[in-house]
């Protein structure tokens, strides 16, 4: 069934609004809908930074600090919300590799305790996914993932979001829970951590260091900006259908190296100018997304289409604010190092 169109929250839990795409549409229901409380739940892991929703109004957000895997703190909050838009997640496929141990306890015990909490108190649940979970295409392969492609993860990771997909749906189904789901392609923007490939890039660029591109660099990932991927959010949790999931996508696809060469070029450096170090074990070779059904059933359209200018804007945006990601950078290279060593 589809929420009626009149289905507008007053007042949302977001969970891991201070990682990179949660505060992203943190500002964005701040922006857009300044009558809408939203309460953050985030437990400020090295990934969390309170920075990302820093000037944001006190009287619409405010930032609890704590785990989702905590009981009693979910009962005291989600009591005084209606709806849920769950990010909170560890994410970063090379730390999944390292180490999978986190990315069960957050992305599906985590995921559990949230769907009990908002089964305990009727609250309407949007889970926030990735199509990781549907595995990888062949590079010539013509077909997109679409809601009915089968799962097949290839992380530590991706399998964890896709036992935390399985369990919304089973609570939907065994015990009536207002809820949808959406997975969406890889996001770019401001805010993100310096873990991920494209702000990894500029960072680089930006300290004189060289960037380095996993394999051949022909693995295609399907971009969106970050503001697109939260207008979706917005439209799915206000007016999707219960029960229903809806893949993300701006028909953004591009290879590694056509990114990354497209950076150096706005940056003023040689195309040439990175280093080949080995693939990623696993490393999924291309991730397309097919946005039909939420184009055609909610009318969603990408306003970010210009792949070049949204990069120039990222990279504008990393340059300006080195005082946010200058201490993340000495962290992430040297557990890099240590990785590869």
């Amino acid at each position: 069934m589809r929420e009626n169109d009149g289905f507008r929250p007053k007042h949302i839990l977001v969970t891991g609004g201070c990682g990179f795409i949660g505060a992203n549409f943190v500002r964005y229901v701040a922006r857009n809908h300044p009558d809408v409380h939203v309460t953050v739940l985030d437990k400020l892991t090295y990934a969390g930074n309170p920075e990302n929703i820093a000037g944001l109004p006190q009287s619409q957000v405010e930032l609890v600090v704590g785990d989702i895997c905590d009981t009693a703190l979910l009962n005291r909050l989600v009591p005084e919300c209606d709806a849920i838009v769950h990010f909170a997640a560890e994410s970063h496929n090379d730390n999944s590799i390292a180490d999978p141990e986190p990315f069960i306890a957050t992305n599906v015990e985590g995921t559990m305790r949230l769907l009990e909490a908002a089964r305990a108190y009727d609250v309407r649940f949007h889970h926030i996914s990735t199509d990781e979970v549907y595995g990888d295409l062949a590079l010539d392969d013509p077909e997109r993932f679409t809601e009915r492609s089968p799962y097949r993860p290839s992380s530590p990771y991706s399998a964890s979001k896709a036992a935390s997909d399985h369990l919304v749906r089973a609570w939907v189904r065994t015990y009536g829970l207002r809820a949808t789901i959406s997975n969406c392609s890889n996001n770019y923007g401001p805010y993100q951590h310096v873990e991920k490939f494209i702000p990894r890039q500029i960072t680089s660029i930006l300290e004189g260091m060289r960037p380095k591109l996993y394999g051949t660099g022909a693995n295609v990932r399907d971009w969106i900006h970050v503001d697109d991927h939260s207008s979706a959010v917005w439209e799915i949790l206000t007016r999707g259908s219960i029960g229903e999931t809806y893949l993300i996508g701006a028909d953004g696809e591009r290879s590694n190296i056509d990114v990354l060469r497209m950076i150096l070029r706005l940056m003023g450096q040689p195309e040439d100018a990175f280093d080949w170090v080995c693939d990623r074990p696993g490393h999924d070779r291309r991730y397309a997304i097919d946005p039909t059904k939420l184009r055609t059933e909610l009318g969603w359209r990408p306003a970010h289409t210009d792949f070049e200018r949204g990069m120039q804007g990222v990279i504008d945006w990393y340059t300006n604010h080195r005082d946010w990601w200058e201490p993340a950078k000495v962290v992430t290279e040297a557990r890099y190092r240590a990785q590869d060593q």
